[in-house]
């Protein structure tokens, strides 16, 4: 324009002066809802981005990152690992589909699968965490569409021999879904053992610092690739480019922080399997807990997060246990820095087909710190229970 323009549409239109590209080792965070088009032609050519909301280089090189962890072909990215497992299964089913569903899954899914698919005209059937394969596989009807998977099992710590279950599935047309969290997409790859979709909350390890929510599903097949990115848009989700920015910063020390979390833990429960006030320790990684042939043949490492068994006490008694606790903080959640205590028990009265205990169960997801300072912090802690 030759005219002069009024201060408030200069500051409106005013551009950077030219300067030199920089290559920075994390990428730029493209902040945006409104593209700009370089032509009228291109508002409605579905083969460019045209608007914010489906994301820019930010949620690029996150999607990029996490299909190279999780041997995938497209990553789908929502603002928390429940809406990653919800749109996933919402991706696949339809009226009249049926879904299988281990017991032991975290309760939120649970409560979706409950309230929203059966209100929806989706069939949904529980089976117990420690059916093998062929077992989960002989419950699948005539309607059957998806099994959704957890390994471990939230809370009590389930191992589910997940390619036995992905292979036959396959060989009956039913597709797998398997909630990886645990493993972070690092100490097991789903994709590769035959799952269809793995999901998990990038919450937990990938940000590795307790501060932001997303989740992802990843897949090797371009149709649900696709569904899932339909999903995205029909569904209208989005996350923010600060937020994935740090997760794929948290992306970059993943590895690293699983080394400890993973070695840590495994100290911690082998000391807690050899106190008078434990009456079992449920953590995959350890020789001797439930499903640890499972762990050892298909994980090539351990995680932080596991759930102790405590002798049979009342509810006062484990309150006044977690209440002296000084180290772990008392919270939801787990894959942080930070060490976290949490009673399981509550949760637990949803489940068709729970495993008798010999007492309350506790779950500990262990951080970053020393694994001798959280052993006497459970130390004393235990002397209040005892």
């Amino acid at each position: 324009m030759t005219r002069d323009l009024d201060p408030a549409t200069r500051l409106i239109h005013a551009k950077p002066p030219g300067a030199r590209v920089v290559r920075t080792v994390g990428p730029p965070i493209l902040r945006g809802s409104t593209v700009l088009l370089d032509t009228a032609a291109e508002f409605y050519d579905d083969s460019i981005l045209t608007y914010g909301r489906s994301g820019l280089t930010t949620h690029d090189a996150l999607t990029s990152a996490l299909a190279e962890l999780e041997g995938a072909s497209s990553v789908s990215l929502f603002p928390s690992g429940l809406a990653a497992v919800t749109a996933a299964m919402t991706a696949v089913l339809k009226a009249g589909d049926e879904i299988l569903v281990m017991d032991a899954i975290y309760k939120p899914t649970r409560r979706f699968c409950d309230n929203v698919l059966t209100r929806f005209g989706v069939g949904v059937r529980y089976h117990p965490a420690n059916l093998t394969a062929p077992e989960i596989l002989a419950r699948a009807g005539t309607n059957t569409r998806l099994i959704v998977m957890e390994s471990p099992g939230s809370l009590t710590m389930e191992m589910q021999d997940v390619p036995g279950v992905a292979n036959l599935a396959r060989e009956k047309g039913i597709l797998t879904l398997a909630d990886n969290t645990w493993a972070a997409g690092s100490l097991f790859k789903p994709l590769a053992h035959g799952v269809d979709i793995s999901v998990q909350s990038l919450t937990k390890y990938v940000c590795g610092h307790s501060d932001v929510f997303m989740g992802s599903a990843a897949t090797r097949d371009p149709a649900i690739g696709k569904a899932l990115q339909d999903a995205v848009r029909d569904f209208g989700w989005s996350v923010s480019p600060d937020d994935a920015y740090q997760m794929l910063r948290g992306l970059r020390t993943l590895s690293a922080r699983l080394d400890r979390h993973g070695a840590s833990s495994l100290e911690v429960a082998t000391w807690l399997a050899g106190h008078s006030a434990v009456a079992e320790v449920l953590h995959p990684a350890l020789p001797g807990a439930p499903g640890h042939e499972i762990w050892a043949r298909d994980y090539d490492g351990a995680a932080g997060l596991f759930a102790i068994v405590l002798r049979p006490a009342s509810p006062k008694a484990v309150a006044a246990f977690l209440d002296a606790l000084q180290l772990f903080g008392l919270g939801f959640s787990w894959g942080g820095f930070e060490s976290l205590a949490l009673n399981g028990d509550p949760q637990l009265g949803s489940r068709d087909h729970d495993t008798p205990r010999a007492g309350p169960i506790i779950r500990l997801n262990i951080g970053l710190e020393a694994p001798k300072d959280l052993i006497a912090d459970l130390d004393q802690a235990l002397a209040v229970f005892s």
